[in-house]
């Protein structure tokens, strides 16, 4: 093994021996079967198959900001003993700059790639979504903010924005614009937006 890839090594040993506190509210929190399928989805996405493990997780945790947002995130929207430790911790292991989750319903296996100045105010996140950097998911007035299926890929800048329902098996382009429902199998682009379903020849349908 080279140097760096060894002072890599000892790097990520010792902060893993740093984290080991937020194993206590993992400890006693209702949430663990989803922070598993958090992890490995992360350790597929990274290629980093040593990850998939328990103490994988840890070192997501050290190494991931995004990740600890994740995971503190999961925590709070357990059962209270968990919440309340979580809160209290968050406060020292801190997580992604400019990351807000408000969304209660978050299906497994959510992927944040870097996500910095990016919020997430959905009322359901279906399973296996990825969420990119400066992305906006949420209201636009009182009726509630946007339901999202399962495997949906919101790529950089996107808007995703209202009461609407986005569905299975959805990729919407960076910086595209949504603000009305997408059925599944499409992909969205553009400001205004347009969608198209996979593999279809039909001239794309406004979703703004």
């Amino acid at each position: 093994m080279d140097t760096p890839s060894r002072a890599k090594q000892c790097a990520e040993s010792l902060g893993t021996l740093a984290i080991v506190p937020l194993l206590i509210p993992y400890a006693f929190t209702n949430q663990q079967t989803v922070i598993r399928e958090d992890v490995r989805r992360w350790a597929q996405e990274l290629r980093r198959p040593e990850c998939a493990s328990f103490f994988g997780m840890l070192r997501l945790l050290v190494s991931y900001p995004e990740f600890r947002s994740l995971f503190c995130h999961r925590l709070k929207c357990g059962n209270q003993p968990a919440s309340l430790l979580a809160i209290c911790l968050r406060m020292v292991y801190r997580g992604q700059t400019a990351l807000f989750l408000n969304c209660v319903d978050i299906g497994p296996g959510l992927f944040l790639q870097h996500a910095w100045c990016t919020a997430v105010g959905a009322e359901r996140i279906g399973r296996n979504c990825w969420i990119n950097q400066q992305v906006v998911i949420g209201h636009t007035n009182r009726d509630g903010g946007p339901v999202i299926g399962d495997n949906v890929f919101i790529h950089v800048g996107a808007k995703v924005l209202g009461p609407i329902r986005i569905g299975n098996n959805v990729t919407i382009g960076a910086n595209a614009l949504v603000i009305k429902d997408v059925p599944d199998d499409s992909v969205v682009f553009g400001a205004p937006g347009l969608a198209r379903r996979r593999n279809s020849t039909a001239s794309p349908s406004a979703v703004a």
